[in-house]
């Protein structure tokens, strides 16, 4: 539904029908309809004939509702009452649940003894429930868990991923590189720099230096914490290899033809800035962009009637005893500029990022609960 004159239209029904394509990431500012505009996508690639899984990271859990499910966990659960014309359609739907997931990683990747150790130690409790980035980091490792379960089982054709309601959207491709950076990183790795170097001629020596450096850390920090952290890292060293190699495989995933990215704003300065910086952040990590889903705009019945004439005729009405017309007039005056200022705001994106395609969605006048709602955001959507 693009309306700009110089922005090519981002055609959503070819590329839900483009079976090439086994992975969408819908990304952008927190607040502008990700996780709805993901639940769309996903419903209406399934009753297009998709096996579609799609991935959310909603606090809120408004997606499990919308898809007549009573709760959505980490695992993919089926949603009913699809209907997909030649019957191969089909719709899983999951939230990601951060620490769930880190353990899940644990457990694969340790022996038992070594998995049950990390799993209890603190560090690691406050470490996968709490540490900035880790949810990001976990998304990619979902989204990595469920590529290679397609591929293996055929199972999907088609994940599409609602993005974390991070402050910046790019947190969802640096994190992982970040927390590895914090587990490999040098202080952490000086916390087991006893226990490596133990068993060699300098062993002694070290742990001499490290009494003295933990002396002042235990001042700072507490003896238990440095207790614990020790004890995490000494226990993950073994394991950690992977969390960045399987980081590091999905990355490469998404930079693939087999990969889209839709950038979802609403037609809100803030928003669009951080959309205009995820596009040239795609552009610069050669990542390949679908286009730009702009979300909540505001539709005019009567365009013609500008919100001046609105006003002045509002006015007049309202002195002349007919106040209810003067009310609608008003309101169509406050929508009409409202109109105008999304437009000046969403052709200045476009101006500046003019070969980026674009589908409009129009705000909806009621929350969206049920299958219905959401297929009438993909019906809008597709609509060209």
């Amino acid at each position: 539904m693009t309306s700009f004159e110089n922005a090519p239209e981002l055609d959503i029904d070819a590329l839900i029908a483009d079976h090439d394509i086994k992975i969408l990431v819908c990304t952008g500012a927190g607040g502008v309809g990700k996780t709805t505009t993901a639940a769309a996508l996903a419903l209406r690639a399934a009753e297009h004939g998709r096996k579609v899984c799609v991935l959310t990271i909603d606090p809120a859990r408004r997606l499990a509702q919308a898809l007549g499910l009573t709760s959505l966990d980490n695992t993919p659960r089926e949603v009913v009452g699809i209907h997909s014309p030649d019957g191969n359609g089909s719709l899983h739907a999951m939230m990601l649940d951060m620490k769930r997931t880190f353990d899940e990683v644990v457990e694969t990747h340790a022996d038992p003894e070594k998995a049950k150790q990390i799993l209890e130690n603190p560090f690691y409790q406050a470490l996968s429930s709490s540490f900035a980035g880790t949810q990001e980091y976990m998304a990619m490792e979902k989204l990595g868990q469920l590529s290679a379960r397609a591929d293996l089982e055929g199972t999907w054709n088609l994940i599409i991923v609602d993005t974390p309601p991070s402050r910046s959207a790019l947190d969802f491709l640096d994190a992982p590189a970040r927390l590895g950076s914090f587990l490999d990183g040098k202080f952490i790795r000086i916390l087991t720099a006893p226990a490596r170097s133990a068993g060699r001629g300098i062993g002694k020596i070290a742990a001499l230096g490290f009494g003295i450096f933990t002396g002042v850390l235990n001042k700072i920090l507490g003896t238990q914490v440095l207790t614990d952290v020790g004890t995490f890292v000494a226990a993950i060293d073994t394991t950690f290899g992977g969390f960045r190699e399987r980081a590091d495989k999905t990355y490469a995933l998404l930079k693939q033809p087999s990969s889209r990215f839709i950038v979802i704003a609403a037609p809100e300065s803030d928003a669009l800035r951080e959309a205009a910086y995820f596009v040239e952040r795609l552009k610069t990590d050669s990542m390949p962009l679908a286009g730009l889903v702009l979300n909540r705009v505001q539709y005019i019945d009567a365009p013609e009637l500008s919100a001046d004439r609105a006003r002045v005729a509002a006015q007049s009405l309202g002195n002349g005893g007919h106040e209810l017309t003067a009310a609608l007039l008003g309101i169509h005056a406050n929508r009409q500029a409202q109109a105008e200022r999304q437009r000046h705001l969403a052709e200045r994106f476009t101006a500046a990022h003019p070969s980026v395609p674009v589908a409009m969605m129009p705000a909806m006048a009621e929350d969206i609960h049920d299958l219905d709602g959401l297929r009438r955001i993909g019906e809008s959507l597709a609509e060209r």
